[in-house]
Formats: structure tokens, C-alpha cells, sequence
């Protein structure tokens, strides 16, 4: 009888923000964590607003990372984080990183833009969404930008169901998305503090009075009236409110519009509905997936922006439904002057295709396309069988370091890596050694 799976604990960090056409400033250290030793990070997920979204600079960022993506990986990857994917429209970008350990159990399935600018067809405003599957529950990631203003409250209201009624997938077998195990929903929703004068707002924040503001924010109140909203929970708003701020300073708005503060940033997550217990229904198992909120701040240090980033810290406890990975990779240290050896077993379950691939890496790269070199699975192929196949890989373009490599199966039908190795050193001009008989001996 197999053993029953071992829970798992994951530690997520995620970020929204509003950068208002802003570059990147030159350290992000507090907003990602980054010098916070009691946290054990194990994935990012970064949510922006109004990034710069001119004719030349989305050309430029269609044929190069777009300067906050490089920025962020830049930062992450030497700390072993992997963007698995990304989702952009017009000045929304969503970007989802983990550690490479996490990779054999992360399938993406399916990125989407909702617009709702512009008669429902302008991207300015609306939503970007990563689907994917985490250790095979489902979670979907919603990053939004809702119309702007005091009076547009009910318009807001509305593009919200509308971004979670188009994120549903027909076809795919994917469930409704008020049927996934987690939706994690933020960004800039422009929800404001009503009623209440600008002198008296700015005198409960300066007293930090939170609580007077908390009975007028649209979005609370929004809550109290909408059944499906109030299923999205949010941490407390402990915290100034986070926008309108001139820029380059920690002032509130001071031009002759004096727009009044406003929480207008937020983090909300929602958990899969359970179904009533009923006198005929039997008691429901304990669930094995749980979210745990561990911190919700600002960062009130930022100044590029008229906005303040808010990040949330959770912690999530599951007992994972997949535990094995469907690829198993073993450099084999049969090695050439050009070519490496590789083993990788299959799961009965597991699907391959003729596009699937295998990339080499070294440890510490930034996506998936970062790879050293890669092989069709089925080019450069030695044997195969039901369970084990071989295939080598050309190495010779690699000079000799002592930087470590990694190994990723690539699927092709699930968009996603399904198999990873066990980091390891080459050296690839020092491969072979004669034995005293004149015969080849491997050295690793």
C-alpha cells in the first residue's frame, strides 16, 4: 500500500503595484523580502499597473524582456528563482516565479487578458490571469486595473464580475474558476474612501485613525452587499492608504486637484467553497489545502510612483495530489569531447510528444528559454523502452567551468516542465582519461 503523501508547506510572496510609467528603481530589496532572514521564500507572483505602454516602448518590449521583468529576474534567478510564466497587456503585467525545485510540479494552463477599456475593448483597463496547477491543485492568478474615480464605483463593481466571468475556459477540461482550489486577485482596483472630507481623511491617517476610514472604503462596503465578493477574504488595512502621492515624495496630492487618499491597492484571495454539511450529507473530510496570511504591507519608501506597493505573505499548506515528477532525469556521466549522456524515465501516465525537448542550464538561469543548449527528445536518440530512454545532447560549445548545471524535460502538451535533475558540474575539455590498456575511462 503506498504511503500517504506528506504535507507540504509553500511560502508566497505577492506583490501589486502601480508604477505610473516609472523605470525600476535601483533597489526592490524591501518590497520582494529580499533582507527579511526569517523568510524561506518558495515562489513570487508580481502584479503591475501603468507600466509604460507607449507605441516604442511596447515594440521595444515585444522583441526584449520589458525593463521590470529583466529587472525582477535579474534579482531572483541568482537566488535560484525561475520566471515560469508571464501575461502582458498594454500597462498590466503579471509575472509568476518559483524556485527550480518547484518546476516538475507547476503546469501552466492558460494565460488571458480581459480588457474592459474602451467598451470592452481597450486593454488600458481590465485583467491578465495565469491558470496553472500547483502540486496538482488548481489556482488562478487574476492582476487587474478597475476605471478610476469616486463616482465610477458601480462601474468598478462590474468590470470585476466581468474579468471572473471571462476567465473561465471552455474545452479544456480546466473547472470553473469559482471551482479552483485558490484565486489569488490584486491590483490597482481604484476603489475609494467615501462621505468622508479630504481634511478628515488626512486627519485620521496622520493620527493613523485607520479604522474611522476602514466603514467608508467602497470595496468593504461592497462586501457587506455582494455574496460572491464576500467570499474574498483580505488582510486588515493596516496601513496608510496608498494612493494619490506626489511623486518623488511621501506627500499626498498637493496639485490643485487634492484627490482625497485611498486604498486603492489591494490583495484579496478567495478559497475553494466547501459544500454544507447537511443531516444527510456525511461529515466532509478535512480539507488538505490551506492559505494563511502571514503579512499585508505597504511600502511606503517608493517614490517613482503617485501609488505605494502593497505585498501580502502566505503561507500555503497542502498535501500534494502529485508527488512524483513524470520526467526523471540522470545525466548518465557517459561523456565525449562533444556529447553528454542522458537517462530520463517516464511515468506509465505521461504523454510525450515528438516537440517535446531537453534543455541543459546552469543553475541560476532565468527562464525556461535560458538554456546552455537543448535536443528533441526524439533526435540524438540511444534506446529507449517502455520506461527508460537515452538520448545525448552536444556539449561541445561549452567551456570549461566550475558553474553547476541543471537538466529540465520540456512537454510540449502541457506547456510546461515535467522533469528535473539534480544539479551537477561538466568539464567539458577533461571528460575523457586514458587508462593504462589505451581505453577511454568517463571522469565526471
Amino acid at each position: 500500500m503506498a504511503a500517504e503523501p506528506r504535507g507540504r508547506k509553500l511560502s508566497i510572496h505577492v506583490v501589486t503595484w502601480n508604477v505610473a510609467s516609472a523605470a525600476p528603481p535601483l533597489d526592490l530589496d524591501d518590497l520582494l523580502q529580499l533582507n527579511n532572514q526569517n523568510l524561506n521564500l518558495d515562489m513570487y507572483v508580481i502584479g503591475l499597473q501603468e507600466m509604460n505602454c507607449g507605441i516604442m516602448s511596447l515594440l521595444s518590449d515585444t522583441a526584449f524582456e520589458d525593463p521590470w521583468s529583466s529587472f525582477f529576474m535579474d534579482v531572483l534567478s541568482p537566488l535560484s528563482f525561475v520566471k515560469v510564466s508571464s501575461v502582458r497587456m498594454q500597462g498590466l503585467l503579471l509575472l509568476v516565479f518559483a524556485k527550480y525545485q518547484h518546476l516538475p510540479f507547476i503546469q501552466i494552463l492558460s494565460t488571458k487578458s480581459t480588457p474592459t477599456g474602451l467598451f470592452g475593448y481597450w486593454g488600458n483597463k481590465g485583467g491578465v490571469n495565469i491558470c496553472l496547477k500547483l502540486y496538482g491543485y488548481y489556482v488562478s492568478i487574476i492582476n487587474c486595473h478597475l476605471p478610476p474615480h469616486m463616482a465610477n464605483n458601480v462601474q468598478r463593481l462590474e468590470h470585476f464580475d466581468r474579468i471572473l466571468e471571462m476567465q473561465n475556459i471552455e474545452g479544456h477540461g480546466i473547472p470553473n474558476i469559482l471551482d479552483h482550489d485558490l484565486i489569488l486577485w490584486f491590483g490597482d482596483m481604484n476603489f475609494r474612501i467615501e462621505d468622508l472630507g479630504l481634511h478628515c481623511v488626512r486627519e485620521a491617517i496622520k493620527n493613523r485613525c485607520y479604522c474611522d476610514l476602514w466603514q467608508k472604503d467602497q470595496l468593504i462596503i461592497a462586501k457587506r452587499r455582494d455574496p460572491l465578493l464576500r467570499e474574498f477574504q483580505e488582510g486588515p488595512l493596516l496601513f496608510p492608504p496608498t494612493y494619490k502621492f506626489d511623486k518623488n515624495s511621501d506627500n499626498y496630492d498637493t496639485s490643485e486637484k487634492k484627490r482625497k487618499p485611498a486604498w486603492t491597492d489591494r490583495i484579496l484571495w478567495r478559497l475553494k467553497r466547501q459544500p454544507p454539511a447537511g443531516s444527510h450529507t456525511p461529515r466532509l473530510p478535512a480539507s488538505d489545502f490551506f492559505l494563511s496570511l502571514k503579512s499585508y504591507i505597504s511600502h511606503m519608501m517608493y517614490t517613482v510612483s503617485d501609488h505605494k506597493p502593497v505585498t501580502g505573505t502566505f503561507d500555503m499548506e497542502l498535501k500534494p495530489l502529485v508527488c512524483v515528477p513524470l520526467i526523471t532525469l540522470v545525466p548518465e556521466g557517459l561523456w565525449t569531447m562533444e556529447d553528454m549522456l542522458i537517462n530520463y524515465f517516464l511515468t506509465p501516465d505521461f504523454i510525450s510528444s515528438s516537440w517535446d525537448w531537453i534543455g541543459l542550464y546552469k543553475v541560476g538561469f532565468r527562464h525556461i528559454n535560458d538554456y546552455v543548449c537543448y535536443v528533441w527528445v526524439t533526435d540524438n536518440e540511444v534506446s529507449f523502452s517502455d520506461e527508460l530512454n537515452q538520448v545525448y545532447i552536444n556539449i561541445s560549445d561549452i567551456r570549461e567551468t566550475e558553474d553547476q548545471f541543471l537538466l529540465c524535460y520540456y512537454s510540449n502538451n502541457r506547456r510546461s516542465v515535467v522533469g528535473i535533475s539534480n544539479p551537477f558540474k561538466i568539464q567539458p575539455h577533461a571528460f575523457l582519461e586514458k587508462d593504462p590498456l589505451d581505453e577511454a575511462q568517463p571522469q565526471i
